[in-house]
């Protein structure tokens, strides 16, 4: 059946949109309506709710209103992006993740622990692009204790005082934990006392052990989520993430998203929030897997965490995992944050996804989406370069090689 123009008029713009569709379906999405407008109306949405919209196929709907969303909560003209460098400082890994192409076993042939003096290059190099700070993790050395750390630490800070240091996980806190036997609390104070600026939200992968147990063993949502509390009451900030397709329903996706929120309601401590697709490639997971969540999956998961996670600022889009063009949609569907550049990265990379993109080019795709690009640092303070022009009218992007032949 065939339903003429659907009108929705959200604060900033009217948008109207011609849907084709059944009786049946027009039932199921029009439901999710009052959802909608309760969290408009700056009300805050259910986890029931929550799922409502994830089960709903009116990914534009949910997207427009996300949009608005974002609009109240964000400069309505900015999208913002960052400048530094994923640093693994080693591949060497005690634990077996069956969705990792990363990790090295102990002892094998192809493993490494980065000097300092090549972590120091890296930074060097970073520094010289406009750079503000390093994202630094690496796998759970069953060796390195809570030394180890401080000493890295402290050797950079002091070295880059005013380079930011956002480092580690709960996974490798936790690693720290089981080797020294130090609480959380304790450990986070002393690595913030060592230089430690904020700290990444990996290995949240879906905040729920139903699934985590399938997939990892390297922590507990109880413990994942303890680190956070941890390292946010010794008043360091860190990002929330969350990456779905690994074998997780919508029902897991509400409840880590409902943790998430909870936690931001106890501590305030999480600046952003990330949701991202699985990348199957080179894993044993990935093998497993049927079937892979799509772009409208992933733009709807977008949305929804906008609209959910009311007292978090901040949604990145996943350009790196998603592609540019899918992660340029996406600041129209929730997000107000284009992620990194990417000098380096090496865990998802060696996974499949292999997007890649110069500041240049980032900058592109945000004015192309209708936003002004603002580099920003790691906790999204605005960083301003005089030369910024020059980046914008520089010569042309190279093309990338062409794939097909011309035609005479």
């Amino acid at each position: 059946m065939k339903i003429g123009f659907c009108k929705l008029q959200f604060g900033l713009a009217k948008w109207e949109i011609n849907y084709d569709l059944s009786i049946t379906n027009y039932e199921k999405m029009s439901n999710i309506q009052p959802i909608l407008d309760k969290v408009l109306d700056g009300e805050r949405m259910t986890a029931e709710e929550c799922t409502t919209l994830l089960e709903s196929n009116d990914f534009v709907r949910i997207g427009l209103a996300a949009d608005e969303i974002r609009m109240r909560k964000n400069p309505k003209d900015i999208v913002t992006y960052i400048i530094d460098r994923n640093i693994n400082y080693t591949n060497v890994c005690n634990v077996v993740c069956t969705f990792c192409a990363f990790y090295r076993r102990q002892g094998k042939p192809d493993t490494y622990v980065h000097s300092i003096g090549e972590i120091c290059k890296r930074i060097d190099e970073t520094i010289a692009l406009g750079g503000t700070g390093v994202l630094m993790q690496g796998g759970l050395h069953p060796d390195f204790n809570i030394e180890w750390y401080e000493d890295l630490l402290s050797t950079l800070h002091e070295k880059y005082p005013n380079f930011q240091l956002h480092c580690f996980s709960p996974p490798e806190i936790h690693n720290i934990h089981l080797i020294s036997g130090l609480d959380y609390e304790t450990i986070m104070q002393r690595l913030k006392d060592a230089g430690l600026n904020s700290m990444p939200g990996g290995g949240g992968e879906i905040l729920d052990d139903e699934v985590r147990k399938r997939v990892s063993t390297k922590c507990t949502t109880q413990e994942w989520l303890d680190v956070m509390r941890a390292t946010h009451k010794v008043g360091l900030r860190s990002t929330g993430t969350m990456m779905f397709g690994i074998g997780d329903k919508i029902e897991h996706r509400v409840r880590h998203l409902q943790r998430i929120r909870d936690v931001q309601d106890e501590t305030g401590g999480f600046t952003a929030f990330i949701p991202w697709t699985f990348q199957r490639e080179n894993t044993a997971l990935g093998r497993k897997i049927t079937e892979e969540p799509t772009g409208i999956d992933y733009l709807k998961m977008l949305s929804v965490s906008r609209l959910f996670l009311d007292n978090i600022q901040h949604i990145q889009s996943s350009w790196l995992t998603q592609g540019l063009r899918l992660g340029q949609t996406a600041l129209r569907f929730g997000a107000d944050d284009m992620g990194s550049i990417m000098i380096e990265e090496n865990v998802v990379s060696a996974a499949g996804a292999n997007t890649h993109a110069n500041e240049k080019e980032l900058r592109y795709q945000i004015r192309e989406a209708s936003f002004k690009p603002q580099q920003r640092d790691i906790l999204f303070n605005y960083v301003d370069r005089e030369d910024i022009q020059k980046v914008d009218k520089s010569d042309s992007m190279k093309l990338k090689e062409l794939s097909v032949a011309f035609a005479d």
